[in-house]
């Protein structure tokens, strides 16, 4: 992952940081179009900084996911999420862009760890997501007209990632729910 992030471009970078965090989308409550204008954006290569402040704006009011009790695993797993958001940076420069990516990656990881409740080590959720971190790289890597091709492969990627990701954070909501209701 590490030599991916280290040979993308800017666009690639920006995909990459974006799509880690559209799909952890289902834990902070936003709609699934509330980063469109940042994927416009980023397609367009106009308006980022414009398109930023547009999406914060829309998930501050969204507010957090219903049911993200701090303390929770979907608790902890949002806090991650939200700290993607908050730390994509204003500018659409590659050094910025690169850090973001990296941390997001990181972060995205992670989430996928909290949710997954199996075994130390590579959990079957963790091993998808971080195959979908690749994959969104390498169709940006291989694709010479990124714009065009490669971004509409990365979104539904993405889309795929955040559709498992929803029923796993409603799944761990249900069982918080029921352990909640077991112990009062």
């Amino acid at each position: 992952m590490a030599g991916l992030i280290a040979r993308a471009d800017e666009t690639a970078l920006a995909a990459s940081g974006l799509g880690c965090l559209d799909r952890c989308l289902p834990l902070l409550g936003g709609t699934d179009q509330v980063l469109r204008p940042l994927w416009v954006s980023l397609a367009d290569g106009t308006g980022w900084e414009g398109a930023l402040a547009e999406v914060r704006r829309g998930l501050r009011d969204a507010g957090a996911a219903p049911d993200s009790a701090p303390g929770s695993d979907c608790g902890a797993a949002a806090v991650l999420a939200r700290s993607m958001l908050d730390a994509v940076p204003a500018a659409r420069s590659a050094g910025a862009l690169r850090s973001w990516a990296d941390a997001c990656s990181t972060a995205a990881l992670r989430v996928h760890r909290l949710l997954d409740a199996g075994d130390d080590g590579m959990t079957p959720l963790v091993a998808a997501e971080l195959r979908r971190q690749i994959r969104v790289l390498e169709l940006l890597e291989t694709d010479g007209d990124a714009v065009t091709g490669g971004l509409r492969q990365v979104l539904d990627v993405s889309t795929e990632g955040r559709r498992v990701l929803r029923a796993v954070v409603s799944r761990s909501r249900r069982s918080e729910v029921r352990a909640g209701s077991d112990g009062a």
